[in-house]
């Protein structure tokens, strides 16, 4: 796994802000992990409360940034700490 396409995924997802608080999910520590296998990264977040209803909002900006970026074809994202985790896991992991 390419690190530099670690730090690409990274400075994609900067641009993708907690709704509520309009910071970046990279400064408030929600993208929790980034893994490459080939052109598919799967990518964990952990809102910061295990009712946030902008997680939804949150796993859509990271899959499409992730996306967006040549060196990847698909991206699953994982939710961790979330009450609806395994829903939301599915929905953005298809």
């Amino acid at each position: 796994m390419s690190e530099e396409i670690i730090e690409k995924i990274k400075e994609a997802c900067r641009t993708v802000s907690d709704p509520h608080m309009g910071v970046s999910i990279l400064e408030m520590g929600i993208l929790r992990n980034i893994e490459v296998d080939g052109k598919i990264a799967t990518l964990t977040i952990q809102p910061t409360n295990p009712s946030c209803m902008s997680v939804t909002r949150i796993a859509s900006g990271v899959k499409q940034a992730t996306e967006a970026l040549d060196e990847i074809d698909k991206c699953n994202v994982t939710v961790v700490g979330h009450v609806m985790a395994d829903q939301l896991t599915e929905m953005f992991s298809a």
